[in-house]
């Protein structure tokens, strides 16, 4: 009887120390809803000003940059807590590391890596993020993993091409053929944009050519009569049917998507609360994918090399459809037209690709109400004068409808035919649900 009760205090210690050990781990858990998006939004809007600042986006090398500045501090995170799958770290979990000291240190790196001349700016913004940190192990932990995590993603992107150049020979004019009007593109004659971007390596796609689009209508169809005919009117810088909303739409959605869609996720990341986790797989996920559309659209767009609609209108009695008319004195809205092939739409294609990303990555779903602003845009072509909109706001009831939106504005812009436009949505649409499908997915574990 006394063995008995010897095993009954002997058993009531052991789970009450079990109990006791429970509770003490579960409060030392790392929650990861306790840390703020705060650090990787101010990464963003670093990234975003230093492009800008250097080459006015007119390279991929701003969208590259936040891509795998993001992508190493979503890995980072997620070799400290692992909640989603990691892009290109693949060493052990560090569960002792500081989770800002390591996606400080992982954004410092590659920051500096692509803009070593910008040291005066980057430093500081490491030194604030670390400043508070007062355990010394777990901030060099994080130092020591945020390091080897930028390492892992530069390596990665160290021969991906995305300044690689790429020959283009102009083919003799011919009906559905591009063709140069560099007097109205301002650019040097000769000039082709973008078919380097064909060939540098995606981050998502397995190649340049994963998403083929179907071939654009035939010239002498009904269907490009149509297009034709739309753009001629609806495009016109002296439009009579275009109506106002569809003027303001066509300025307003003029600003670069890596730009435009940044400064949306920069918000909503805010507005919905998201800890730094969700936020970081957010803007990492978003920039791959708009690197991506653009890798995708512009591989399309030299694969069937089809004339923008101001060759198209000023060339029409050559174009073997008699139901075009030409018109030598028609001008877009804008009075510009970008050098390079139209059929996909670009902007239309990396739009959709990043409205769909934010539609699974934010938690919300697609139908989703929100406002998008836009202070400001370019007059003309990039390097003309600046003009303000007004209003700056556009407000949508899902993130597919923006997609489109944005997409269709080409045409009232007078730079795209119709299906141009909504080519380069579906595009768009095929490459984000690629991506939120097979990156950064979340794991089925018991550690988030």
């Amino acid at each position: 009887m006394e063995n008995k009760s010897k095993i009954s205090k002997l058993i009531f210690i052991s789970v009450l120390f079990g109990i006791i050990l429970i509770q003490s781990c579960s409060k030392n858990k790392m929650n990861i809803d306790d840390f703020s998006p705060e650090i990787a939004i101010s990464w963003n809007q670093k990234i975003m000003q230093l492009a800008i600042a250097e080459d006015n986006l007119l390279t991929l090398k701003g969208v590259r940059t936040a891509a795998m500045i993001h992508t190493a501090m979503h890995d980072a995170l997620n070799s400290v807590v692992p909640k989603y799958s990691r892009y290109a770290y693949e060493g052990e979990m560090n569960k002792k590391a500081n989770p800002i000291a390591a996606v400080a240190y992982a954004a410092y790196e590659v920051a500096i890596s692509q803009y070593p001349d910008e040291k005066g700016l980057l430093e500081p913004e490491l030194k604030r993020w670390l400043k508070n940190i007062t355990d010394e192990d777990a901030k060099n932990d994080g130092e020591t993993l945020g390091k080897e995590v930028a390492s892992s993603i530069i390596s990665k992107r160290s021969n991906d091409k995305w300044n690689g150049e790429a020959e283009y020979m102009f083919h003799p004019m011919a009906p559905g053929v591009y063709a140069e009007f560099n007097e109205h593109s301002g650019t040097p004659e000769g000039f082709i944009f973008g078919a380097g971007w064909a060939v540098a390596q995606p981050f998502l796609l397995p190649k340049q050519d994963y998403f083929r689009s179907p071939p654009p209508p035939e010239i002498n169809s009904e269907a490009y009569t149509k297009a034709f005919n739309e753009v001629k009117e609806v495009g016109s810088s002296e439009s009579e049917t275009r109506t106002e909303d569809q003027s303001h739409l066509a300025m307003w959605w003029k600003d670069f998507v890596e730009n435009s869609h940044n400064r949306l996720a920069r918000h909503l990341v805010e507005v919905e609360n998201l800890n730094l986790w969700d936020a970081s797989r957010t803007f990492a996920l978003m920039n791959m994918a708009i690197y991506d559309a653009y890798v995708c659209v512009f591989d399309n767009k030299f694969h069937y090399n089809h004339w923008r609609p101001y060759t198209a209108i000023r060339w029409a009695d050559n174009d073997g459809n008699p139901n075009t008319e030409l018109d030598a004195e028609w001008n877009n809205l804008h009075k510009h037209t970008y050098a390079f092939p139209s059929y996909p739409s670009a902007h239309g294609t990396a739009s959709s690709a990043a409205m769909t990303v934010l539609s699974n990555t934010l938690g919300t779903g697609n139908e989703y109400k929100f406002t998008m602003t836009t202070e400001e845009v370019d007059k003309a072509g990039p390097f003309s004068e600046k003009v303000k909109m007004d209003p700056s706001t556009r407000s949508f009831s899902s993130f597919s409808e923006a997609g489109l939106e944005a997409a269709m504005s080409r045409v009232y812009l007078g730079i795209h035919f119709r299906y141009d436009s909504e080519e380069g949505h579906k595009l768009g649409t095929k490459i984000g649900k690629y991506a939120n499908k097979n990156f950064l997915v979340p794991l089925n574990n018991s550690e988030e």
